[in-house]
């Protein structure tokens, strides 16, 4: 109302998401380094004023976001110094002219009437007349039927479901509110505190455990897969736990080794429980949206509570919250997160079921030892559920994580089930092309030196390359050996024709190995595809990592690599169409350095790299060369990985002085971006993190280490994290739109994988063009609306029988 009154200006919000916008734009423009206002807290503790005199010290330095204008000049230590001293501010006022710094005294007399202004402004008004009297506020018993209407009519489905669960029948009658509180999270009890885990092995037990849990609103769980490894193991148990040190096991498949006699541990008799009984029971229980279910790794409880039919939710995953909030910096594995947070040391998996050849499955573990080993996991993920949400809400981190990364759980676990064709024929007939080759290249080699030789042996190779040919910059490591790396070779690449043949040697045999001849040993016998696994939680920059086989290393800038993806294939009657962002880390780069020249270029659709090479190099755009461009290519992407001369001209083929040359130039031009590396670099050292436009905190080892070498590679990570940690953002924010939007459009695509800046689907042939329509449409909006880009983003999109053939 003062506000009003004193003619600032007022913005009306209409909505929570209009709010909390608002806050964040606020929030930005009083601090951008740290993202945060200076708050009452703070002014109290960093600057020792005490509670009473916070609206001093406010009215005087004022608050150009709310339009307080406070005394021009004086900043909150100025005027926590002064109000210290003189105790108030009509105080100071009144011996203003007694200051003996002159600009500090000559604003004071000059804007005397501001900094009242200033106190009327930032002061509560604590005398605004109320609607009705306190007492009529005071909380009374709950009237069920007029709490559910309003429930229903507000469209709190889960709520109201909770709700009447806990207060219909003679329960509803007693149930009398003690009065307004605040949510707390209740402190968790140690690990060495007595624990009760139960087995239970009958209908009877299994109901009154699922009434508890649709009671508390909450559960925990905990499920135990038949054995370790293979593509679709079996539901042996499930672990519930409702409370620190209160948790079930349910054997649902365990059974004696076989040379003990069989089934000895199975459930028998009426009443007993059995897997078709349990998952009968469970079932509405997983899938009540009333009753939230935590886990941890509830990817991998999706896999496998998928086979019985359950779409399990809503939940939470411990895995997931943990790396939202410490990313890179810390395992992210239960026991890891448990031995932290409670210094507690879970039983392992390998303790109970052995390694190697004493390896027993899971089934086969007894009950007792496997209640007690599930039931503390599911114990561990509730506890530390409590810990992580907390946090989360503490740090901000909520909504990042409810947006980006626990949407992902189902659509992974989906893409995962689902897999893709590998043609096990093109894939033989591969590794017989590349074993030729492979051959070819020894023989050459050979003959190049002058003698046969282990060309695999890294010693035996940096012999012939130092000793016998002689060629310069061999060093000795503390093995004795030389080093013969990648980098090494393509150093000495130019100098003598062995090195360049060992590098094509070396990628022609480990394509061999690791895709033509392992791939056709992925192959799942029961789906004939192959399902790769995602790691949700394994980056520091927030992207999906692919293992078991590693779909993403596959190189597509050769001809070999491309002969790999041309195996994978698509079903008859399907097409495999190809997705993927345009440049979109450069886009990134324009966006979040501000320069005008690289954004109206993507804005008007130029050939980035056409106009790099022009700024740079001062060649006419109708005048540009192949050769040219590609060296202005190399800039680019390599300025966003803060390369350095020495790299770039390797990359290149120049001398390391004209590739540093090429690279002040390209600063010279574009000067917005050396201020954006070294404002990155200013914040990484000061934070230990930098972020990305959606908030993700991508933490950088190094960053203060005294060795150089260390800290200038630590440096170039912080450079590009922000701009791959956006990236692989906005890909995760499609991912999470996508099944829905092609559900509601009645398509039948399904996405099968991820790589980097790129999405694979699968769809019938017919579908295929309104399909990329769709993707296109979807992918290109990821940001919005919490984030609107200065530049677009493009999508390019391509289909056919192979995925090497839809590029």
């Amino acid at each position: 109302r003062h506000a009003v009154e004193a003619g600032a200006d007022v913005t009306i919000v209409s909505s929570d998401k209009d709010m909390m916008q608002l806050v964040n734009d606020k929030v930005r423009m009083l601090d951008p380094i740290r993202n945060r206002p200076i708050g009452e807290a703070e002014v109290r503790e960093k600057f020792g004023v005490g509670p009473d005199k916070v609206v001093e010290v406010q009215a005087l330095c004022g608050d150009s976001v709310d339009n307080v204008p406070g005394v021009p000049g004086i900043g909150v230590k100025t005027a926590a110094e002064l109000i210290n001293t003189y105790g108030d501010l009509e105080t100071l006022l009144a011996h203003a002219h007694e200051i003996k710094q002159p600009k500090r005294r000559e604003a004071l007399i000059e804007h005397e009437a501001k900094a009242r202004l200033s106190k009327v402004l930032v002061k509560l008004d604590d005398e605004v007349p109320l609607p009705c009297p306190l007492a009529d506020l005071r909380v009374k018993p709950i009237d069920l039927d007029t709490l559910l209407a309003f429930l229903k009519e507000m469209e709190f489905r889960a709520l109201a479901i909770r709700m009447s669960q806990r207060l219909s029948g003679p329960a509803a009658a007693a149930v009398v509110a003690a009065g307004p509180s605040e949510p707390v999270i209740p402190e968790t009890l140690p690990f060495s505190a007595p624990r009760s885990y139960a087995i239970v092995d009958t209908i009877e037990g299994l109901e009154h455990w699922i009434e508890a849990a649709g009671q508390a609103g909450a559960v925990a769980l905990w499920p135990a897969p038949s054995a370790v490894g293979g593509t679709r193991p079996e539901l042996c148990g499930l672990a519930l736990a409702l409370s620190p040190g209160m948790a079930a096991y349910l054997p649902l498949g365990h059974r004696a080794p076989m040379a003990l006699g069989g089934l000895l541990d199975a459930p028998q008799g009426a009443g007993r429980l059995s897997l078709d009984s349990a998952i009968a029971r469970l079932k509405p229980l997983l899938e009540d949206p009333g009753v939230l279910k935590i886990g941890h790794d509830m990817k991998g409880a999706a896999h496998l509570l998928r086979r019985y039919g359950i779409a399990i939710g809503p939940y939470d995953c411990t895995m997931l919250m943990s790396y939202v909030l410490d990313g890179g910096q810390v395992e992210h594995g239960i026991e890891a997160l448990t031995r932290r947070a409670f210094a507690h040391e879970l039983s392992t998996l390998k303790g109970l079921i052995g390694t190697a050849k004493s390896l027993i499955p899971f089934a086969e573990v007894a009950n007792a030892a496997a209640c007690d080993f599930a039931a503390e996991r599911a114990d561990a993920a509730l506890r530390l559920h409590g810990l992580l949400k907390a946090r989360l809400v503490r740090e901000h981190m909520c909504a990042f994580y409810e947006t980006i990364e626990r949407p992902l759980v189902p659509v992974v676990a989906a893409m995962e089930d689902a897999g893709v064709k590998v043609d096990r024929a093109a894939l033989a007939q591969l590794s017989r092309d590349f074993a030729l080759r492979i051959a070819e290249l020894e023989r050459t080699i050979w003959r190049d030196v002058g003698n046969e030789f282990n060309i695999g042996s890294p010693k035996q190779l940096g012999d012939v390359l130092f000793e016998k040919l002689q060629l310069p910059g061999g060093k000795k490591g503390k093995t004795g050996a030389y080093g013969t790396d990648a980098g090494i070779l393509e150093t000495l690449a130019p100098l003598h024709p062995v090195p360049a043949q060992v590098l094509e040697w070396r990628q022609l045999t480990k394509l061999k190995s690791t895709y033509a001849d392992a791939l056709g040993q992925e192959i799942d016998s029961h789906t004939g595809r192959v399902h790769t696994s995602f790691a949700l939680a394994a980056t520091a920059t927030g992207r999906l990592s692919s293992s078991e086989p590693n779909i993403q290393n596959i190189p597509i800038r050769t001809e070999e690599g491309r002969k790999i993806r041309h195996a994978f294939v698509a079903e008859p009657g399907h097409l495999l169409l190809s997705a993927d962002y345009s440049q979109i880390e450069l886009r990134l780069a324009a966006h979040v350095a501000d320069v005008a020249e690289l954004k109206s270029a993507f804005q008007e659709g130029h050939d980035i790299h056409a106009l790099t090479a022009s700024e740079v190099f001062g060649v006419p755009l109708d005048r540009m060369d192949p050769q040219t461009r590609r060296r202005a290519k190399a800039i680019n992407f390599g300025i966003i990985y803060g390369i350095s001369a020495f790299g770039l001209g390797n990359q290149i083929g120049v001398a390391q002085a004209e590739a540093a040359a090429y690279i002040r130039a390209y600063f010279e031009r574009f000067p917005g971006i050396r201020a954006y590396m070294e404002r990155i670099k200013v914040e990484a050292r000061s934070a230990g993190y930098v972020e990305t436009i959606f908030g993700r905190k991508c933490f950088i080892p190094g960053i203060r280490d005294a060795n150089p070498a260390r800290r200038a590679g630590a440096e170039r990570q912080a450079i590009n994290a922000p701009l791959q940690g956006s990236a692989a953002d906005i890909i995760k924010r499609a991912m999470g739109r996508l099944p829905a939007a092609l559900d509601a459009a009645g398509l039948n695509a399904r996405m099968l994988l991820q790589v980097h800046d790129e999405l694979l689907f699968e769809t019938p042939d017919e579908e295929v063009e309104a399909t990329a329509r769709l993707v296109k449409a979807v992918m290109e909006d990821a940001c919005a609306p919490r984030c609107e880009l200065s530049v677009p983003l493009i999508v390019e999109t391509g289909w056919a029988r192979s995925w090497d053939a839809a590029h």
